[in-house]
């Protein structure tokens, strides 16, 4: 069969995807041993990861270029799962950095835009992770700053503040939500292992994100199929019928 003839007889391959929507924790996600590269390489043949991580976002920004991300097609063309992981840049310190603070009640309710308007465009609550920011090693973090000529500029308490929003506004909209600010701190274990530079995360911290996220992802994906056959199930005289049908195996 010639490549012209496959084309014309093969129905289009339908690809799911799995957006990953954040800041620059989503953006260095697909670093090497991140837990959106371990997630890409769960869903092989199966789905699309997508980052769309935007290093020192904050949600005031997210809310304006979500639309640009996601628009509304087919059902076929909607994310079967998104993660929403913001407030890392939100929950900056107004005096020290007012470019990346965003106000707590602008926080919460830029969230709330962001599931109104996925919801509007077909991808439901049932599809939705929202991460909290994961908690903030201030001794870290101070070093930090001081190298770039800066002082103190997050709190890890003022964090915490941020991810209880995202936490109520998983509640309220129906959606999934992983509580990194928690979770790292449960039993007042230190969590300073997690992170590289008291903000972002080192790989313990990206084994750690993708231990507790994979499960929920895991929970939207499990119907999906294999897409194309296993190479052994591919008729050998005919290979045109294993490999133009809907690409389920």
């Amino acid at each position: 069969m010639a490549l012209s003839e496959a084309v014309a007889s093969g129905s289009p391959l339908l690809w799911p995807r799995v957006l990953l929507f954040g800041d620059s924790i989503t953006q260095f996600s697909f670093q090497q041993g991140g837990w959106g590269a371990s997630l890409a390489d769960m869903l092989v043949r199966k789905c699309d990861v997508l980052n769309r991580g935007f290093s020192g976002y904050n949600t005031r920004w997210a809310k304006i270029i979500l639309p640009r991300l996601v628009r509304k097609g087919s059902g076929l063309d909607s994310p079967v799962a998104v993660t929403i992981f913001f407030g890392a840049n939100d929950s900056a310190l107004k005096d020290e950095n007012p470019k990346q603070h965003v106000p707590l009640e602008e926080f919460v309710a830029n969230l709330r835009s962001m599931v109104r308007y996925l919801r509007s465009v077909d991808v439901p609550e049932g599809r939705l992770i929202l991460i909290t920011p994961p908690p903030l090693c201030e001794a870290a973090w101070a070093q930090e700053c001081l190298q770039q000529g800066c002082k103190l500029n997050r709190l890890n308490s003022v964090v915490g503040e941020y991810a209880r929003g995202c936490l109520q506004v998983a509640q309220d909209c129906g959606a999934e939500a992983l509580d990194l600010w928690t979770l790292m701190q449960k039993d007042g274990q230190d969590f300073s292992s997690y992170l590289s530079d008291g903000l972002h995360l080192s790989p313990k911290g990206n084994e750690f994100v993708f231990s507790h996220l994979w499960p929920l992802i895991e929970k939207k994906v499990s119907s999906l199929p294999f897409l194309l056959p296993y190479w052994r199930d591919i008729a050998e005289a005919r290979p045109e019928l294993s490999l133009l049908g809907d690409g389920d195996h």
